[in-house]
């Protein structure tokens, strides 16, 4: 379908809209009443502009006519309309510049900040967190943006929302050797879980993710934790996790390859283990000497 025609429609519509601001604030604009009013209509000029940019996928026009939306929202003191465009703008620009995205989001995350609305501030940082990882790839300032949301969801209550976002931290934590904080957050999120009916399945993952950053730093360190994870979580000594972390530690005193590969690989023909397992067994691995370097 083309959508030409409403391309042309919407700079139409958008130089209109310019002209209702010009005359708004004019002197004749003051004097015959109708300033707010006319702001009012450019406003939904603007946004009608945008939608039909959107139709044409022009994205960066469709995200200049939210921005000028918005600030004229704010110009009428409608902050929650003011917002609503700036997030507009933001997913308009997603696909076309997501440096201004990441401004339109931020924009509106002030706005709902200032109006006690965390929860909706959160989930805009959680969606500029994924702009810096998928698309501009910023890993430091992807686990930053998840911080505050996970910050903001704990503020509220929301705890699970809370742990998704520090799960994620703790992830890019490890991979960027941060184990320390990976650590704080595998253990903080598997206590938080453990006494939870619907989610204790979960937390011998997490003392399991924990372990192995304790294992990089040092192997004495993994073995006290393990045990306290046995303590703290009864159940994680019958799991798989707890039984591979076990052998692991044996082999690795005993500087056996062999045994080490075997463990990991006996444990992934039933349980996959993903790309963020494999990368750290990998890296404790490496300190076994005469390694090879890989779990094969």
């Amino acid at each position: 379908m083309d959508n030409s025609g409403k391309e042309k429609e919407a700079i139409q519509l958008m130089a209109d809209a310019d002209k209702k601001i010009k005359t708004s604030g004019s002197f004749l604009g003051g004097m015959f009443g109708g300033g707010p009013h006319k702001v009012e209509e450019a406003c939904e000029m603007y946004c009608r502009a945008a939608n039909m940019f959107k139709m044409a996928k022009n994205w960066s026009a469709a995200g200049n006519a939210f921005c000028k939306a918005a600030r004229l929202h704010m110009q009428l003191q409608n902050k929650h309309d003011c917002a609503t465009s700036f997030i507009d703008a933001g997913n308009a620009y997603k696909k076309s510049d997501p440096n201004e995205a990441i401004k339109c989001l931020n924009a509106a995350i002030d706005i709902y900040t200032d109006m006690g609305r965390f929860t909706i501030a959160a989930k805009h940082h959680i969606n500029i967190a994924e702009i810096y990882e998928s698309e501009l790839v910023d890993i430091e300032k992807a686990i930053a943006h998840y911080e505050q949301a996970a910050d903001y969801y704990k503020g509220e209550e929301s705890n699970s929302s809370a742990n998704k976002c520090l799960l994620k931290v703790g992830a890019y934590c490890a991979q960027l050797e941060q184990y320390q904080r990976a650590i704080e957050i595998y253990e903080q999120v598997g206590a938080n879980t453990m006494d939870n009916p619907l989610l204790k399945y979960s937390a011998k993952e997490y003392f399991f993710k924990a372990s192995l950053c304790h294992f990089i730093v040092d192997e004495l360190n993994a073995k006290i934790a393990v045990e306290k994870y046995e303590e703290m979580f009864p159940a994680f000594s019958d799991s798989r996790e707890c039984k591979l972390l076990k052998k692991l530690l044996e082999a690795h005193e005993e500087q056996n390859c062999e045994a080490f590969t075997e463990a990991v690989k006996d444990f992934d023909s039933i349980s996959r283990l993903d790309q963020w397992h494999t990368s750290l067994l990998l890296r404790i691995k490496k300190t076994i000497q005469g390694d090879e370097g890989d779990l094969k």
